[in-house]
């Protein structure tokens, strides 16, 4: 078969998806299309593992930087960027590279979704009430009207079962019927890579080792003069969370650094779980530099059936 308009590359974080999508790029003729939902926010760099310039290899990035850190996040307008981006990509003969262990914006990006809008006076009214009652509290509420949502949405994740809560007052219907089946809106294929958990947790030990060492209370410090704080998506990120915390006198600098790490091997296990449920996807084992890797990619995508 020929190669698929885009091609995803997903998994957990630190298997090493953007070094692989960079060197298909190179090797396929692609431009990468971000799909990592804190990459969008301008100056969280290092906590989010942002490619560098140089990393890049001269590959076009697209759909990084590009809300302001006080912004909610908003998967519909992610959704449409990324859509018009693949277009563009397309038109130009090149093949999309969507990277990112988003799951939502992955299948925003992908499948046949629809996103319910949103209702400012009733976010703020739930957001109000996550303050004032807890996020444990919403969770159990969530549990009485879409127990399949709040099976899927951690008790501690406050944001989500905010929005979660808000879809079903929203539409009257479960928040999961927003998920329907896979179905792809675009031709493509999606790579997982995976690893056995001791060797991914090692991984993600040494990747917030490096965040601390290459300044992240740094970033986190002058982001707070852009109001990272008030941003109700961007504060609550990996790492920026926890030091914040520290800025603020919450825990010492050491606990931020080992929480960051604790809550980093939960969330990998969560994008794991997340998409083993998609079918679709054909894994390989993240056990090989990005060349090798590559070349596996290559194989399977002559290998499938057109």
């Amino acid at each position: 078969m020929g190669t698929p308009a885009v091609v995803a590359v997903v998994g957990a974080t630190a298997t090493g998806k953007s070094d692989l999508a960079v060197e298909l790029a190179v090797r396929l003729g692609g431009e990468v299309v971000n799909a990592d939902s804190m990459q969008v926010y301008r100056g969280m760099d290092i906590g989010t593992a942002k490619a560098a310039v140089q990393e890049r290899r001269g590959v076009a990035h697209h759909l990084l930087d590009l809300w302001d850190v006080r912004r909610p996040a908003n998967v519909a307008e992610y959704q449409a960027a990324a859509r018009s981006t693949i277009a563009e990509i397309g038109s130009r003969g090149q093949v999309a590279m969507l990277v990112g262990g988003s799951g939502l914006y992955v299948r925003a990006a992908l499948d046949d979704l629809e996103f319910p809008g949103t209702d400012p006076a009733l976010r703020a009214r739930l957001e109000e009430e996550l303050g004032a009652l807890g996020p444990v509290e919403l969770h159990a509420r969530l549990a009485a009207v879409d127990p399949v949502a709040a099976g899927r949405i951690l008790p501690s994740n406050g944001r989500r079962v905010v929005r979660a809560l808000e879809v079903v007052e929203l539409t009257g219907r479960p928040f999961t019927a927003a998920l329907p089946e896979h179905r792809y809106a675009v031709d493509a294929e999606q790579i997982g890579l995976s690893l056995p958990r001791e060797d991914l947790d090692a991984r993600i030990e040494a990747r917030v080792e490096r965040m601390w060492q290459r300044g992240l209370v740094e970033e986190v410090r002058g982001l707070e003069t852009q109001g990272l704080r008030d941003g109700v998506t961007a504060s609550r990120a990996l790492g920026y969370a926890q030091v914040l915390a520290f800025l603020a006198g919450e825990c010492t600098e050491d606990e931020a650094r080992s929480e960051t790490m604790r809550a980093t091997r939960r969330f990998a296990r969560r994008q794991e779980s997340w998409f083993r449920r998609d079918p679709r996807v054909r894994w390989l084992a993240a056990d090989a530099p990005a060349g090798e890797l590559a070349d596996r990619v290559v194989r399977l995508l002559g290998d499938m059936p057109g």
